[in-house]
């Protein structure tokens, strides 16, 4: 991919589970694309499970599918206790509708379900019964994986941020072949082979 790259749009709330994203934007931002944040309703700031204090870049009525070349989804506990995160889920269908691509994880997976979007594609969660209880009409393409993609949508549970973070790259094109291979062997598996051919390309 070559020219300026469109940033990836990472939402924040609070409780958001901040082990879950740290993968893929580290790295997305290491291959030249900009990390942009965006909160509900305003750029107040907002504290992650971790207790991180992110201060939102903006809010969600100013993003635009198609200013955007992804919009990533962390689980948080609100996804799962209120409806304050459902406009994140809409937001979620405008873009896949506009073919720009969704990565959901864990929470974000059920609030993805609860707005119907995994209901004709395969996805996965943390596991199966997680998604059954919110009464989708989706089971029958929930799929025992660390981390799934169809059709510009990522889905993974929350123990797989780095399978997470490997679809992700993988499919903005950030990393490729054999690179996104080694990178995901050093990141999962702690193979130091990886880290030469990762070297050798400069990634």
């Amino acid at each position: 991919m070559n020219g300026i790259r469109k940033p990836v749009h990472l939402a924040v709330y609070d409780t958001l589970a901040d082990w879950e994203t740290g993968h893929a934007t580290a790295f997305l931002a290491r291959a030249g694309y900009p990390v942009r944040t965006v909160a509900a309703a305003t750029t107040a700031p907002v504290t992650s499970i971790g207790g991180l204090r992110v201060q939102p870049d903006l809010a969600l009525a100013e993003l635009r599918p198609e200013d955007s070349s992804l919009l990533i989804l962390p689980g948080a506990d609100l996804w799962d206790t209120t409806d304050d995160l459902a406009p994140f889920a809409r937001t979620a269908r405008a873009f896949l509708d506009a073919g720009v691509p969704v990565a959901a994880i864990c929470g974000a997976t059920a609030g993805l379900a609860r707005e119907g979007l995994l209901d004709d594609r395969a996805h996965t969660s943390a596991v199966s019964f997680y998604l059954a209880a919110t009464g989708y009409a989706g089971g029958g393409r929930y799929v025992e994986a660390d981390a799934v993609t169809d059709r510009g949508l990522i889905t993974a549970g929350p123990t797989e941020p780095v399978a997470f973070a490997r679809e992700v790259l993988g499919l903005l094109g950030a990393y490729e072949g054999e690179v996104l291979d080694a990178w995901y062997r050093l990141f999962h598996d702690s193979d130091p082979e990886a880290y030469a051919v990762l070297e050798k390309a400069g990634a």
